[in-house]
């Protein structure tokens, strides 16, 4: 299992997250922002569990990220 953290307030709203792992990730039509999907948030950081077959995409989201807001936690 990965946890997967996300600054979202620090998004540019680029799309990378998206089509590296269409699954977890969406973009918001209200402020242009991804979201992660399943995602809770703690203040402006949102945070989802999620099992070693999303790893391999979740990990290709953050390094395609230009700001480098998403990380991965292996649990």
């Amino acid at each position: 299992m990965i946890r997967i953290i996300h600054q979202r307030d620090k998004c540019i709203g680029c799309n990378a997250c998206v089509e590296a792992a269409w699954s977890r990730w969406r973009m918001s039509r209200k402020d242009g922002k991804s979201i992660l999907i399943g995602g809770i948030k703690k203040k402006y950081i949102y945070s989802a569990v999620v099992g070693d077959d999303e790893r391999s995409e979740n990990i290709q989201a953050s390094v395609n990220c230009p700001v480098g807001i998403i990380q991965l936690i292996q649990m």
